[in-house]
Parts: structure tokens; sequence; C-alpha cells
């Protein structure tokens, strides 16, 4: 598959995984970083995508361990969260 249909498809998995809470956090993650990742990055994406959200939410929120595997760059980019757009 080329590089734009799979980014829309990890667009799609990614603001669609069920809750709205998860929607803004691994699709505004996506939003804010997709577009500049490399091969090894979007592969790290597509597999934590198959993951519980309620997992992915808890690693990112630093409230349960993050497995070995999950943990690096990526998810210390996603601990930020300044890409989650808050109410006014």
């Amino acid at each position: 598959m080329d590089r734009e249909t799979r980014l829309k498809r990890l667009r799609y998995r990614a603001w669609h995984r069920g809750t709205r809470e998860a929607d803004l956090m691994i699709g505004g993650y996506f939003d804010a970083h997709g577009a500049g990742w490399n091969e090894a990055e979007l592969a790290w994406f597509e597999a934590l995508l198959e993951e519980q959200d309620v997992d992915i939410m808890a690693w990112a929120m630093g409230v349960q361990p993050c497995p070995e595997q999950w943990d690096g760059a990526a998810m210390q980019r996603m601990r930020v969260m300044d890409f989650v757009p808050l109410p006014s």
C-alpha cells in the first residue's frame, strides 16, 4: 500500500476508537505527528493500535507501567499530550 493510503487508514483507525477520550488522545497524537513518521514509526503506531484503548491511555497518562515494547521516544511524545484540544 502506498504511503498516502496507509496514512489515511491509520488516521481513520486512530480517530475511530470507540470513545471520545480515546479518539482525542490517539487521533490527536496521530494528527500532530503522523505525517512526519518514517517506516519504523508507522509500524510502531500500527501495532500500538492493536492494543486496548484503556491500556494505551493508561500508559500515556502514566497510571500504568508501559510495557517495554511500547516505551520509547514515540510514547514519550504521546505523554506530553499537548496535541489534545481542551475546551475553553
